[in-house]
C-alpha cells in the first residue's frame, strides 16, 4: 500500500476543463489523479477522506502572487486552496539572473506547499534599458517574461524584446500603464479623486499602453498577456484583439471585480491599488469580461506591512493580501453575476493555467493531484488573526464571506486541513 494513496469520498467534483460536475469518488496515487468514480485495480488507500457536502475542484492557479516572505505567503496560498502561483519578477533583487530563479524554485520545492512558477525579468534589473538573458532564465525555470509594474519607455527595445521572445516561443506579460500619463497619480482620475484632492490616473494611461503593446505584438507574433486591467475601455481593446484572432490574453484582479473608486471612502489606504480602483461602470465592465471568459481572475496578492499602509493615502504602499480571499470573493462575484459555479471556477483554475502554459487546473486522470476541497456555504469573518499571510491589509477586513477551504492537496500530499 502506497503511503501517499488518498481516497476522497462523496465530493461534488467540479472540473471546468472537462465539464465534469458530479458527486463521485476521487483516487490519488503517486502524486497524480489515478481514477475518478471507481478505484483503479490494486488501489489501497492510506487515507480516506469523507467529503460529503464539500466541493472538490482543481487547485486554484494564481497569475500574480508576490512573495515577500516565501514561507508565510505559500502557507497563505494553500490555506486559500491555491496550489500554483506565478511570481512576478519585481522581487528583491529582481529575477534577472538564473541563480536567483534557481534559488527561488529550490526553496519553494523544499517547503512542499504551493508550486511556484517564476516570471523572469524582461530587462536587466527591470531598468528597461538592456534585455535580460531570457534563454538562461528560461532554462533556470522561468515560464514567461515581464517588467511587472516597471515600464519600458523605449518602444524599440520593447519591440526587440517581443521579437526575441517570439523567436523562442516565450510569453511576454505586461502591466499596461503609460508612465507619463500616470505620473504621480494615486487614484482614478474621476469624481472621487477630485473631491478628495488626490492626483489622478486617467483611463488613457491604460489604453495608450494597451494599444502600443497590441501593435507591437501583432508585428512580432509574440504571445502577449496583459495583467490587471482596470477599465472598460481597456477591456474593449482586448475584446477586439481577440475577435481579430490575436494570441492575447488578460486578467483582472479580484479587488477590481468588487470595488470601485467609491470604496476609497475617506482616504482609506487599504483601497490604494495599482492600477487604481476606477468607476462603477469600469468595475461592471471587468465583471462582464470575467463572466464572458475574456479575462481570467488573479489575486494580485501584494502583502504590505502595517507601516506601509498607516500613511496618508497618496504615500501609502499600493496592494493588499488576497490569496486566502480569492476563492470566497470569486464565489461571491459568481453569485452576484448569476454565473454557474463551474464557469466561475474556470477563471481561477484552468483559464490561468492555460495562460501560464502549465500542467494544472484539471481533474483529469493522470493530471497532478492538486486539489482544493471546500465548503461553498461555510461563512467566515476576515480578521487579521485569521490570515496566514504576513500582510494583514485588505479592504475586506471585517467582512463575512462564504466559502471555506477545508483541505488542500498538492502532488497527492495534504498540505492544509481544517
Amino acid at each position: 500500500m502506497n503511503s501517499d494513496n488518498l481516497h476522497i469520498r462523496n465530493a461534488r467534483l467540479i472540473d471546468p476543463s472537462s465539464d465534469l460536475d458530479q458527486t463521485l469518488d476521487l483516487y490519488l496515487a503517486d502524486g497524480r489523479i489515478a481514477a475518478i468514480g471507481t478505484a483503479p485495480a490494486g488501489f489501497a488507500a492510506a487515507r480516506v477522506v469523507d467529503a460529503s457536502g464539500l466541493i472538490a475542484c482543481p487547485g486554484l492557479v494564481d497569475l500574480s502572487t508576490r512573495l515577500g516572505g516565501i514561507e508565510p505567503e505559500l502557507n497563505a496560498a494553500v490555506a486559500g486552496g491555491v496550489t500554483s502561483v506565478a511570481c512576478p519578477p519585481d522581487t528583491k533583487p529582481p529575477l534577472d539572473e538564473p541563480g536567483l530563479v534557481e534559488r527561488l524554485v529550490r526553496r519553494s520545492e523544499r517547503l512542499g506547499l504551493a508550486r511556484v512558477y517564476p516570471i523572469g525579468a524582461l530587462t536587466q534589473q527591470l531598468a528597461g534599458e538592456k534585455l535580460a538573458e531570457m534563454n538562461s532564465l528560461a532554462r533556470a525555470g522561468c515560464i514567461a517574461f515581464s517588467q511587472a509594474k516597471h515600464p519600458i519607455v523605449d518602444t524599440l527595445l520593447l519591440l526587440r524584446a517581443m521579437q526575441y521572445a517570439a523567436t523562442f516561443g516565450y510569453a511576454v506579460r505586461l502591466r499596461p500603464q503609460d508612465q507619463f500619463l500616470a505620473r504621480d497619480g494615486v487614484a482614478h482620475d474621476g469624481e472621487v479623486a477630485s473631491r478628495l484632492g488626490l492626483s489622478g490616473v486617467p483611463t488613457a494611461a491604460e489604453t495608450v499602453a494597451i494599444a502600443t503593446a497590441l501593435q507591437l505584438a501583432q508585428a512580432t507574433g509574440v504571445r502577449l498577456h496583459l495583467s490587471r486591467l482596470s477599465s472598460a475601455a481597456g477591456i474593449a481593446l482586448i475584446r477586439a484583439a481577440k475577435q481579430a484572432g490575436m494570441p492575447v490574453s488578460c486578467d483582472v484582479s479580484i479587488h477590481h471585480l468588487h470595488l470601485s473608486e467609491m470604496d476609497i471612502g475617506y482616504f482609506d489606504s487599504n483601497a490604494r491599488f495599482d492600477p487604481p480602483l476606477r468607476s462603477a461602470s469600469d468595475r461592471d465592465a471587468l465583471r462582464l469580461a470575467a463572466r464572458d471568459g475574456v479575462a481570467s481572475i488573479c489575486s494580485d496578492h501584494t502583502p504590505v506591512d502595517a507601516d506601509g499602509k498607516q500613511l496618508p493615502f497618496g504615500e501609502a504602499l499600493p496592494g493588499a493580501t488576497a490569496l486566502e480571499l480569492l476563492l470566497p470573493l470569486t464565489l461571491q462575484w459568481a453569485a452576484q453575476s448569476r454565473l454557474p459555479l463551474p464557469s466561475a471556477l474556470a477563471r481561477i483554475t484552468c483559464d490561468p493555467a492555460a495562460v501560464l502554459g502549465i500542467d494544472a487546473g484539471s481533474l483529469r486522470v493522470g493530471a497532478p493531484a492538486d486539489i482544493c476541497l471546500f465548503d461553498p456555504s461555510e461563512p467566515w469573518r476576515i480578521l487579521p488573526e485569521t490570515l496566514r499571510s504576513q500582510g494583514k491589509n485588505t479592504p475586506f477586513l471585517g467582512y463575512e464571506l462564504s466559502g471555506r477551504v477545508r483541505m488542500t492537496v498538492v502532488g497527492g500530499r495534504i498540505v492544509f486541513q481544517v
